[in-house]
């Protein structure tokens, strides 16, 4: 395996990672936002408000996409095997 693999891998690790990751800090992130808005046209200051509707939001949506999230992780492995199939071979 020389360089040029090994950079094709990474990035297409780097790209699994965010394919996976993506959607929940996305999810995260607005209902972190509304609940900002909420806050600040109501005036209510409470801290730990944030929390309890971003962790209901972040699990809805991995149940959500853990369909998708299980074949993008399949699908990964399955490239990686191989590669580690291939590089056995030419040794």
């Amino acid at each position: 395996m020389n360089g040029a693999e090994t950079l094709d891998y990474a990035r297409d690790a780097v790209y699994v990672m965010l394919l996976m990751s993506g959607p929940i800090m996305v999810v995260a992130l607005m209902v972190g936002l509304v609940i900002a808005l909420f806050q600040a046209l109501t005036q209510i200051q409470e801290m730990t408000l944030v929390f309890v509707p971003k962790i209901v939001a972040i699990f809805v949506t991995l149940l959500l996409l853990l369909p998708f999230m299980a074949s993008t992780l399949a699908g990964f492995m399955n490239r990686t095997m191989e590669n580690i199939i291939i590089v056995g071979g030419t040794v």
